[in-house]
């Protein structure tokens, strides 16, 4: 387990994102919603992460229906605010933005003080649990005058109150998670994509920043949303069609891994856990099995030797911190 900060909030190394279960690009019917909770949970995992955004709040319903079950002392549970939910005209779907879901609500972007309130109040309400224990700014890229001047200070004020154990914010870009590890007091970010086997940006500024702040990392994406677990020409690279370019690089690091007698999923989240500055990898499942493999792969060691010829090839930089633990 590692601390998130300064902030005496604990997680496992590995933990569940809970997007896809808010029907993320397909549905994904509500007993399979719970099961993939349950089976997550059945496998030692006790971090789960989600917010209003994933299927305008469907998430954070299904999520909160499955944990019930369980002593809330016994897991950490994170969601975002940034984007609070309003009535929507319920004539359509949420497939622009992703998610099989009915566009019963809509979201309006708002990181002021009052907006920040009202949206964890919200969410509470759809978890049906008592509190949450960390909260991330959830993608402020084109709002961060107010999410520096408004939306953190809000955050601050309730972890001094003791309504969150911690405070951070998340996003699929290093720069600005950057800012915030330098200019707050942040306990926390959570980097989506950056810091992946096919991208490894968050090297140059975020996790050397973490280090020096004692800041904790959370990584998402592992698998950069889906091109990892799977590398196909249907496989998406962040949210959208893959390349033919990387797609024949990720089919290349599969061939390396199962050269060595491992695989991409393993080598991947692998990969996200092994940076001294990350506390725990989240990894998105939309069924029981998805998520026990995933479980499964993160608990298996890679060999030595295949990071070794990553770097000789010039797939990784030679800097890049690499798992230790070697397969007997």
């Amino acid at each position: 387990m590692s601390t998130l900060g300064r902030s005496g909030v604990r997680v496992g190394p590995l933990g569940l994102g809970a997007a896809v279960i808010g029907n993320l690009y397909t549905e994904v019917p509500d007993q399979q919603a719970h099961d993939t909770v349950t089976t997550a949970w059945q496998q030692g995992i006790r971090y789960f992460d989600t917010a209003p955004h994933y299927g305008l709040g469907l998430s954070e319903r299904r999520l909160g229906e499955a944990l019930r079950g369980y002593d809330r002392d016994t897991y950490t549970l994170s969601t975002k605010v940034g984007r609070r939910l309003e009535p929507g005209p319920g004539d359509g779907d949420d497939l622009a933005h992703g998610f099989a879901v009915p566009n019963t609500y809509r979201r309006v972007w708002d990181f002021s003080a009052d907006g920040i309130r009202r949206s964890l109040e919200a969410s509470l309400e759809r978890l049906g649990l008592d509190r949450v224990d960390v909260v991330y700014l959830h993608d402020p890229d084109d709002h961060a005058e107010q999410a520096f001047h408004e939306g953190y200070p809000a955050l601050e004020k309730l972890r001094s109150e003791g309504v969150v154990g911690a405070i951070g914010a998340g996003m699929n870009q290093t720069a600005m998670l950057t800012r915030f590890v330098r200019d707050t007091d942040i306990d926390v970010v959570l980097c989506a994509g950056r810091y992946t086997l096919l991208d490894q940006s968050a090297l140059a500024d975020l996790l050397p920043a973490a280090e020096e702040r004692g800041t904790s990392v959370v990584i998402g994406g592992a698998f950069n949303s889906g091109l990892l677990a799977d590398p196909k020409p249907a496989a998406t690279y962040n949210y959208a069609q893959v390349s033919d370019e990387l797609l024949a690089r990720a089919l290349r690091l599969k061939a390396l891994a199962e050269h060595h007698g491992s695989t991409l999923r393993a080598a991947a989240l692998a990969f996200c856990g092994a940076h001294p500055a990350v506390a725990s990898v989240l990894v998105g499942a939309r069924s029981a099995a998805e998520i026990e493999d995933g479980a499964q792969q993160f608990a298996t060691p890679v060999p030595t030797a295949f990071w070794k010829e990553l770097r000789d090839s010039g797939l990784l930089r030679a800097d890049t911190p690499l798992p230790t633990e070697e397969p007997s």
